[in-house]
């Protein structure tokens, strides 16, 4: 059976001078409110960032959910490059913040990327945003970033909030190996050929879905993949968060009765299961390689064909020679 637990966020502006730095004194030294910025590396006074592209994360659903060294560059920026301008007027000015903004996203991209490359060419500090969370995860991004190196020009990551990473770490399913898949297709050929792809990845899988076609992936991923745990994240760091875990089929029949949710989905599938070894399998393509090569040789061949124990498979080997003798 499914399972769900809610936890209540803390949605709001966040507190007042949250971003504001006080200058250090040095005795008998004054220094006005513009030197309020410290390196923290060198430990003295730093005249702000310096030139390039700054890639950097935003909150994902709590607007505090945002590093003091990210409010910094914000303040700093020339211009903010953002998925969406309306989102991040949204969230500057929830922190007191008041920069040029310019759109850059799916739709503008190509005719953007060459208009922001002059100007950090001409020495400017361009901030990129997504609307929520780090930037270049299923947006486009990352060409930017690409033409901009290529280019010579500077570039910066301002880490933060990932809607992957709090996924993974709210599922309690192995962390150690994973691999992001973004969005599924939503044709129904294209989403099975990709799903089977990924079937014997042996890493837990994280996808961002559609509330929509919620029901529908999971039941998608469950004749793909099996009967894997599965953790289907919403509305992250928000008010209404919820997890809820269960097996892949039981999340398909739940979201299939309840009806799409509201709110952004993470998805989190578990690893394939271990399997133990199909030795009736074994033993048959034991018996065919024993009747023309050595124990030996017959069980490196078929430790070597099946990834099964050299040492099992020579001992079945030698029981089965001896179950053949008369």
């Amino acid at each position: 059976m499914s399972q769900a637990s809610d936890h209540p966020g803390s949605e709001g502006p966040a507190d007042a001078g949250a971003g504001d730095l006080k200058p250090l004194e040095q005795p008998g030294k004054s220094r006005d409110s513009s030197s309020a910025v410290l390196d923290a590396d060198q430990g003295g006074p730093a005249a702000g960032p310096p030139s390039g592209l700054y890639v950097l994360a935003t909150p994902i659903g709590n607007a505090r959910d945002i590093s003091l060294r990210g409010l910094e560059i914000l303040k700093a920026a020339t211009v903010i490059a953002a998925e969406d301008t309306r989102v991040t007027s949204k969230l500057l000015a929830i922190h007191g913040i008041s920069r040029p903004l310019i759109a850059y996203n799916d739709h503008n991209a190509a005719v953007m990327r060459p208009k922001i490359l002059a100007r950090l060419a001409a020495g400017q500090k361009v901030v990129l945003v997504s609307d929520a969370g780090t930037p270049l995860v299923s947006d486009p991004g990352y060409k930017l970033v690409r033409e901009a190196l290529a280019a010579g020009l500077p570039v910066h990551a301002i880490p933060g909030a990932s809607a992957v990473l709090t996924a993974l770490t709210l599922s309690g399913l192995p962390s150690d190996r994973f691999l992001f898949a973004g969005f599924l297709s939503s044709k129904a050929g294209e989403r099975a050929g990709a799903l089977a792809e990924l079937a014997a990845v042996p890493a837990t899988l994280i996808f961002f879905e559609s509330a929509q076609r919620l029901a529908e992936s999971l039941s998608a991923m469950a004749d793909a993949l099996g009967e894997r745990p599965c953790v289907v994240a919403r509305e992250l760091t928000k008010r209404h968060e919820e997890v809820r875990r269960g097996t892949l089929r039981e999340l398909a029949a739940h979201y299939a009765d309840a009806g799409a949710p509201k709110g952004e989905v993470t998805i989190v599938v578990g690893p394939p299961l271990e399997v133990g070894p199909d030795f009736a399998r074994i033993d048959a393509a034991l018996g065919q390689a024993l009747a023309f090569m050595p124990v030996k040789a017959a069980a490196e061949l078929i430790a070597q064909l099946t990834g099964a124990s050299r040492k099992q498979i020579y001992n079945r080997a030698l029981q089965l020679k001896d179950d053949a003798k008369p």
